[in-house]
């Protein structure tokens, strides 16, 4: 299994003295040791305008990190498409991949807060129709070389991508999926799924298996494994596990519920979001407490060997081929993050890289784009 971590740079403490600098600078330390601990890939978060998580530009944190460190992979968890331009999201990736030698792997989502939306001044109703355009836009881009699309929300005339792509992104696509609806948006599109779990692991299971199902179908070939990231609290005395996972795994559900506003009812009045009613229902129906529980029980926490047997039951349950786990948020010190992600990295790590297979984007099976396995240069 790929063992990955990630960055998200959560300051809610901003209104008790801690400056968002304070925050970058413990987030970047964790992230600049990732590769002597022995991950495999560093991911960023994009997410704007609150201190929910103060990534603007995934791929500028991921150049950084790229430059000190030579060997993880750089993983956008993730690119949110409507929120950009796909011209300008292929030349990045396709930049930050020439600078690092080919170790960029993409996620892709849609994206969920209203607060986002509205300072893009992009409406939220229409997310989903413009995912696909800029997906469609982006991913044949980064095959053929150019980027070109006339679309109802996308016109991009064609245009070489520059510096051009020099291996394939098949194989190292990912994209985060929440509704069953937008896992077969995924599955048409030829996008792995990136599990971020937010509801019971039965029910994502249940889901994979019609993607996986819709994907072959579609394409002839098995789908890829699915990718799971999840938030980490591990300590050696199970009762201090308990009280970090209640403090911070609860903290960042309560930070979830306020960036996207989970107890309005603009969900279901918006296209696209119907399914998010289903969590407003749940949060009235059990109370934010009872949800928060119900959160914590799907992240990993514990000892270390707690921590095994919970990411183990979830590769049981998925078939996954990696995970990301998130070791600094919701307010944590930066002595606190460190200890949760050593530990980790050394008594937990090394037993999941025995579990399971490598994810594709492992076996170096992608080779070049499209256009330059015809031996011809993009017009």
């Amino acid at each position: 299994m790929h063992v990955g971590m990630a960055s998200i740079f959560q300051n809610p403490d901003n209104d008790k003295g801690v400056s968002d600098h304070e925050v970058y600078q413990q987030d970047m330390a964790l992230a600049m040791s990732a590769e002597g601990l022995g991950f495999e890939s560093v991911w960023g978060v994009e997410h704007h305008f609150t201190d929910y998580t103060m990534t603007p530009d995934v791929t500028q944190f991921l150049a950084c990190v790229g430059g000190q460190c030579k060997s993880v992979k750089l993983g956008t968890m993730v690119i949110v498409l409507p929120w950009n331009d796909p011209m300008r999201i292929a030349e990045k990736v396709s930049m930050l991949d020439c600078m690092t030698d080919g170790r960029v792997l993409i996620g892709v989502g849609r994206g969920l807060g209203r607060v986002e939306f509205e300072g893009f001044r992009v409406p939220m109703g229409e997310s989903r129709d413009r995912f696909v355009e800029c997906a469609e836009t982006v991913l044949t881009g980064l095959e053929q070389g150019y980027c070109e699309y006339d679309g109802e929300y996308i016109k991009q005339p064609r245009r070489r991508i520059r510096p051009e792509p020099f291996r394939s992104f098949k194989n190292r696509t990912y994209a985060a999926a929440v509704s069953p609806e937008s896992s077969m948006i995924m599955a048409r599109l030829g996008l792995g799924i990136l599990v971020i779990p937010q509801k019971p692991w039965e029910e994502h299971a249940k889901e994979l298996k019609a993607y996986n199902e819709l994907f072959l179908q579609e394409h002839g070939v098995p789908a890829p494994n699915p990718y799971v990231a999840g938030w980490v609290a591990c300590d050696k005395d199970a009762g201090r596990a308990e009280e970090m996972a209640r403090q911070y795994i609860g903290g960042y559900w309560n930070s979830v519920v306020k960036h996207y506003e989970m107890t309005s009812d603009h969900f279901e009045q918006t296209k696209g979001y119907e399914y998010y009613k289903v969590l407003k229902e749940a949060i009235e129906s059990e109370g934010l407490d009872a949800m928060s529980e119900f959160f914590m029980s799907l992240q990993v926490w514990g000892t270390p060997e707690q921590c095994y047997e919970k990411i183990k039951d979830i590769h049981g349950r998925t078939d996954c081929c990696g995970f990301t786990g998130i070791f600094s948020y919701a307010g944590m010190n930066a002595q606190t993050a460190q200890g949760n992600m050593e530990l980790f990295a050394r008594e937990v790590l090394p037993e999941l890289k025995q579990l399971g297979q490598s994810p594709l984007f492992d076996r170096e099976v992608d080779g070049p784009p499209e256009f330059m396995r015809k031996d011809s240069k993009a017009a």
